[in-house]
């Protein structure tokens, strides 16, 4: 680890010195991706000067303690450095172990959403519509892109399904630990005896695929357009500017009528089609390696219970870390990073494990 460490500081060094050549910086692509690079190796280049700094500490702390054998009060002082810069070596030591994991090759892609109502008919449909509501919330906290790709409105105020783009940086890092069944236990608002009830919406969590990863044969593909339907202004049902496009080696099918524009609706189709296949192929891919799989914190089976929202307990419960927070309405409004942190800690320390067993 530490030979690897040296030659990432040596390349790192190079980098700053390429990111102040004038003829780097004029060239706006190579710019862009050096400044990628470089930002992505700062955090550990920085641990791993800490790193040195403590073992260097820990040498001087040895070398005190050698030439303080004869004197009680110098020896305890430098007994007390010396327990002090063991605790920092090994916790910078560790930090190191994190930082060197490999790192998930979508971490730093954009996401498409997918929320759907499961169990619950409108109860479902409506806590669709609050989650959407607090990704949505979420995403403004930190100046993020949303954009709603398609939606199925219901009467009172759900959806029945709603997908929808987040630009952001680093997005997916953050929220592809959403994926999964949420589950929701409030009295709704239509049930006169004040009875619990327990609906399910399905969150479905994709990074997004540029048209250089994944090319898709126009052959494969069946286009249709329709007039829209649902809510939405006076040109529903005018024109025919809903679009369906039905991948037929696979048979996914992938609708929007949301725009206006038949073209504009083409697009964000096609966008939601080349993350599905990029799904179905990193499925694939994982499902060869079965270790891996093993050492992640539920990232994309769309089948499993992740999570509780119990409102009259005004609790939140993630069920894969046993964490559970009594700050719902926060949750709920967008304050999600605590929880995004603590399942990133969880899934470091399973690889971690995985790697040390």
């Amino acid at each position: 680890m530490f030979e690897k460490l040296l030659a990432m500081a040596e390349k790192y060094q190079k980098m700053s010195r390429q990111l102040a050549d004038p003829e780097v910086v004029s060239d706006h692509v190579k710019y862009a991706q050096l400044m990628k690079e470089y930002k992505n190796l700062t955090p550990i280049i920085e641990t791993f000067q800490a790193y040195q700094n403590a073992r260097k500490d820990l040498e001087e702390a040895r070398m005190l303690l050698e030439d303080a054998s004869q004197d009680a009060e110098l020896k305890e002082m430098a007994q007390l450095q010396l327990d002090d810069a063991k605790i920092q070596l090994e916790e910078q030591e560790q930090q190191l172990k994190i930082l060197l994991l490999p790192k998930d090759p979508n971490d730093d892609k954009n996401v498409i959403i997918e929320i759907r109502g499961g169990a619950g008919g409108e109860e479902a449909s409506l806590f669709a519509n609050s989650l959407f509501r607090m990704y949505s919330m979420y995403a403004e906290a930190h100046r993020w892109k949303l954009e709603i790709l398609n939606a199925n409105p219901t009467e009172l105020g759900g959806y029945k399904e709603i997908s929808f783009s987040i630009d952001g940086d680093s997005a997916y890092s953050r929220l592809k630990y959403e994926s999964g069944v949420h589950r929701v236990q409030r009295v709704p608002e239509t049930e006169s005896q004040g009875r619990i009830h327990t609906s399910t919406v399905t969150v479905a969590v994709l990074p997004e695929a540029d048209e250089v990863e994944l090319e898709i044969n126009p052959a494969d593909l069946k286009i249709d357009v329709f007039r829209s339907s649902g809510a939405g202004g006076q040109h529903i049902n005018k024109t025919e500017s809903a679009v369906r496009i039905t991948h037929l080696p696979t048979g996914l099918v992938v609708e929007c009528q949301d725009e206006r524009s038949q073209h504009k609706n083409k697009d964000k189709a096609m966008k939601v089609l080349r993350a599905r296949l990029f799904e179905i192929m990193e499925q694939e891919q994982n499902d060869k390696i079965a270790s891996e799989r093993k050492m992640q914190v539920g990232t994309g089976d769309r089948s499993e219970r992740i999570r509780t929202y119990n409102y009259p307990q005004g609790r939140m419960t993630d069920h894969r870390i046993n964490l559970t927070l009594y700050r719902l309405e926060s949750i709920l409004n967008g304050d999600l990073d605590e929880v995004f942190d603590a399942l990133a800690t969880a899934d470091q320390a399973a690889k971690l494990a995985g790697q040390n067993a």
